[in-house]
């Protein structure tokens, strides 16, 4: 019985990269859903307080003085709603990719994660404190957060391209 289990340990361990590689793309595929629905969950949450304090007329975010806040917030909402949607897109999109792009997925994978928490926060700090018109410091971490969206949007779209055209040939 020693030289069953033995074996099976030897071939688990002489196994490709490529064989180990649906096992990594099933827990990116299940960490973008994740962070897809979830951050869903909380960014349109975070649109039904919007539309509460507007509709209660709180004057911290309806004021005149406030326009600056209601922009970054409105902008917050909207941006993180929309990353949510593209990490389920991630994830219904890492089976298209060609290998090379599945190898570096977990790079688009921590792209996009940064993405999401950058750029809503950025956004969202911006409008906690503001200056008159303009935004707070946290608007300094919208532009990181937007080139890591690049990043990981080039990957895809890079890696997209290159399964298409070797699935031609």
């Amino acid at each position: 019985m020693k030289s069953k289990h033995k074996a099976s340990n030897e071939d688990a361990s002489q196994a490709s990269p490529k064989q180990a590689l649906p096992s990594d793309a099933s827990k990116l595929t299940s960490r973008h859903l994740h962070w897809g629905w979830w951050g869903l969950l909380v960014f349109l949450s975070l649109g039904i307080i919007l539309e509460a304090l507007h509709g209660f007329k709180v004057g911290a975010y309806l004021d005149v003085g406030n326009e600056t806040r209601r922009l970054m917030w409105t902008l917050a909402h909207a941006h993180g709603t929309m990353l949510s949607l593209i990490h389920m897109a991630f994830a219904l999109s890492l089976p298209h990719l060609s290998s090379m792009a599945q190898r570096k997925a977990r790079r688009m994978s921590g792209c996009l994660i940064g993405a999401s928490i950058l750029m809503p926060g950025g956004f969202f700090l911006g409008g906690w404190v503001t200056y008159g018109g303009d935004p707070g410091l946290g608007i300094f971490l919208l532009p990181i957060g937007a080139f890591l969206l690049f990043m990981g949007a080039f990957g895809v779209a890079r890696g997209l391209v290159k399964a298409c055209l070797l699935y031609t040939f």
